[in-house]
C-alpha cells in the first residue's frame, strides 16, 4: 500500500457528506478559474486529512469528479500552444493541475487505506478504488505530455508502484465502469496501465487531438491483445516485444536496450501488431471505419495513416530516442523563426522597410550614383546582433522529417507550427521544416520532431505596395522563396509572416540579387504559429 500522510484532527473540510459537497460546489464562484481551482484543491487535500467513514468518502470523491474534470480541462487550457520551456509562472499552473489529479488519488487511496484497516464496504470496492486512483495517476501523466513535458520522475515511479500494488493484490485484469473514461466503456487496471503507457509512447507522432483521442479509444477496443507479462519471446519475424520497468522512472523502452531487473515486466505486441495490420488491410480493400469496427469519425484513408503511424511506434524495431538512450550522433545548426531564419541564408539581418515607395526611389539613385544598391545590413555581423543558430544532437535527418535534440536546457522558446531551418556544420544548404511536436525533457533540454518543407531555400524580402501598407505592421518582410519541382507536381511557394497573406493580392520581391520581382499571392497551402505558406505567380 502507497504511503499517505496520517489523518489530522486539525482539518477543517467544508463538506463532510456528499449533500454538503453538493451545497458548497452550488457557491463554489468560477469567474477566477485559478482561483477557483485552488479553492477546490484545498478543500479536496482538507478532506483527505480527515477523519471519516470510508463509505462516506468514495461517496463525496465520486460527486467531486465531474466539477474537478471540468475546471481542470479549463483551467488547462491556459497552457494550449505555449512555447516552450515553459515561463515559472506557467510552470506554477501546471504544478497546479498536477497537484489536483494528485489530489483525487489520495482521496481514492484513503478509502484503500479503511479496506485494509477492516472496513468491509470498502473491501468490496477495492477494484473499484485501484481503477481510480490508477486513472489519476494516468492524468498527472496526460497533464504533463499534453503540455510538452516528460514526466518527472516521482510521476512515473508512483504510477509503476501503485500498479505494482494492484498486481499483488490479483485485481488487475477486473473491468470496472468509468463514466470518465470514453463514455463508461468498462476497463480493467491493466488495460488502463498499458493504455496510458502506449499512448505515452506515441506521444511524439504530433497526432491532433481527435487523433490522441481515437487511438486512446481503439486500445480499449483492443484490450484483449494487451497484456503484461513476467517474460516472453519472440522470433525474428514478429513484432518485438516492449517492456517497462515498475522500479524505474520511465515508460515504455524497446526490449533489445532492456537491463533485467525484479520489476521488469513484457508487453508482446504481436497480437496487436496483427489487430492493426488486419484493420489496415480491410480498409484498403475499401471497408468503411465502421464496417471494421474502429468506432471514429475519420475516413477511411486518415485511419490508414493514423494505423500504420501507430503500428511503426508500437509494433516496428526502432531505436529508443536520445532522451531515452542518449549515444553519439551527428550535429546541426538551428534557426527558428522567419527573420533568423533569413538573416542566416542571405548573410545579413534584415532590416524592414515603412516606406516602399521612398526606398525604391533611393535605390534608383543608389544605382544611379554607384552603379549597385548600397547593402547597409551587410555591415553588421550577425553574431554581434545575437544571431546565433543553435547546436542541437540529430537522431534522424530524412528526405521528409527530422527528429533532434537540443545540446543545451536554455535557448530560444519554441512551440508545435514553428517555422525552423536546419543546416550541418559542413554546409550552408539550410532544410526548412516546422516543428510537429515539442518535448522538454528531464534535462531541460528540448526534443523536436519536425516535417521539412520541398525545395532549397532562397531568402527574399517581399515589399507591400502602398495601397496596402497601412493593413500591416512595416511595408516590407523577410520571406522565404521555394522553388516549383515540377516532377513531383509541386508549385513554386513562398514562406510569409501570416497577416501579409490574401488571395489576389501583388507584392514586389527583391531577390538575392537585388533583382525585382511583381507576384500574385494565390492560395494558402500550410499556416503555422507565425508563418504562412503561399502558392504566387508573376502579376
Amino acid at each position: 500500500m502507497l504511503a499517505l500522510e496520517p489523518t489530522d484532527d486539525l482539518a477543517k473540510p467544508a463538506f463532510h457528506d456528499v449533500e454538503g459537497c453538493k451545497k458548497w460546489l452550488s457557491q463554489l464562484q468560477l469567474t477566477n478559474i485559478g482561483i477557483a481551482q485552488g479553492t477546490l484543491r484545498k478543500q479536496i487535500d482538507e478532506l483527505n486529512r480527515y477523519a471519516m467513514k470510508g463509505e462516506i468518502r468514495l461517496a463525496i470523491l465520486e460527486q467531486l469528479r465531474t466539477p474537478v474534470a471540468q475546471l481542470q480541462s479549463d483551467f488547462a487550457n491556459r497552457l494550449i500552444g505555449k512555447p516552450l520551456p515553459l515561463t515559472d509562472d506557467e510552470h506554477m499552473l501546471l504544478t497546479a493541475l498536477g497537484s489536483m489529479w494528485q489530489a483525487m488519488q489520495n482521496g481514492y487511496l484513503r478509502c484503500l487505506q479503511s479496506a485494509a484497516a477492516g472496513d468491509a464496504q470498502m473491501e468490496k470496492r477495492r477494484a473499484k478504488l485501484w481503477q481510480r486512483s490508477l486513472y489519476y495517476g494516468m492524468q498527472q501523466i496526460a497533464e504533463s505530455t499534453r503540455s510538452g513535458y516528460e514526466p518527472d520522475r516521482a510521476t512515473w515511479q508512483q504510477f509503476h508502484a501503485l500498479y505494482l500494488n494492484i498486481e499483488s493484490s490479483g485485481l488487475q485484469n477486473e473491468s470496472v465502469k468509468d463514466e470518465h473514461f470514453h463514455d463508461k466503456y468498462p476497463l480493467s487496471c491493466q488495460t488502463l496501465y498499458l493504455t496510458t503507457l502506449l499512448m505515452h509512447r506515441a506521444r511524439l507522432l504530433g497526432l491532433t487531438r481527435e487523433q490522441r483521442y481515437t487511438a486512446e479509444h481503439w486500445l480499449l477496443l483492443w484490450a484483449d491483445t494487451l497484456v503484461l507479462l513476467q517474460r516472453c519471446t519472440a522470433t525474428k519475424e514478429d513484432a518485438p516485444p516492449l517492456v517497462v520497468d515498475l522500479e524505474s522512472y520511465r515508460g515504455l523502452q524497446s526490449a533489445a536496450h532492456a537491463r533485467a531487473s525484479a520489476g521488469m515486466r513484457c508487453l508482446p505486441m504481436v497480437p496487436l501488431s496483427k489487430q492493426i495490420r488486419i484493420k489496415t488491410i480491410l480498409l484498403q480493400q475499401g471497408q468503411t471505419p465502421k464496417k471494421v469496427d474502429l468506432a471514429t469519425d475519420l475516413s477511411g484513408k486518415e485511419c490508414i495513416d493514423l494505423l500504420g503511424r501507430l503500428h511503426q511506434c508500437w509494433c516496428e524495431a526502432r531505436a529508443d530516442t536520445l532522451v531515452e538512450m542518449p549515444r553519439e550522433t551527428s550535429s546541426a545548426h538551428m534557426c527558428v523563426g522567419l527573420e533568423k531564419i533569413y538573416s542566416h541564408i542571405a548573410g545579413k539581418p534584415f532590416k524592414p522597410v515603412k516606406d516602399v515607395g521612398k526606398a525604391m526611389q533611393d535605390a534608383q539613385v543608389q544605382i544611379a550614383t554607384f552603379g549597385r544598391v548600397l547593402d547597409e545590413t551587410g555591415q553588421h555581423d550577425l553574431k554581434e546582433l545575437g544571431f546565433l543558430p543553435e547546436d542541437w544532437l540529430v537522431e534522424e535527418n530524412t528526405l521528409l522529417r527530422g527528429r533532434l535534440l537540443r545540446n543545451s536546457p536554455t535557448g530560444d522558446r519554441m512551440a508545435a507550427h514553428h517555422i525552423i531551418s536546419i543546416f550541418t556544420t559542413d554546409s550552408r544548404v539550410h532544410k526548412a521544416g516546422v516543428i510537429d511536436r515539442i518535448e522538454v525533457a528531464h534535462s531541460g533540454q528540448l526534443y523536436v520532431t519536425v516535417h521539412y518543407l520541398p525545395g532549397q531555400l532562397q531568402a527574399v524580402i517581399a515589399n507591400a505596395a502602398e495601397s496596402t501598407q497601412a493593413m500591416l505592421k512595416s511595408g516590407s518582410a523577410p520571406c522565404l522563396m521555394l522553388p516549383a519541382m515540377e516532377k513531383l507536381r509541386i508549385p513554386a511557394s513562398l514562406v510569409m509572416p501570416r497577416d501579409w497573406f490574401q488571395a489576389g493580392r501583388e507584392i514586389d520581391l527583391t531577390l538575392a540579387d537585388r533583382s525585382k520581382q511583381k507576384v500574385r499571392l494565390g492560395i494558402s497551402v500550410e499556416r503555422g504559429v507565425d508563418y504562412e505558406r503561399v502558392s504566387f505567380k508573376p502579376a
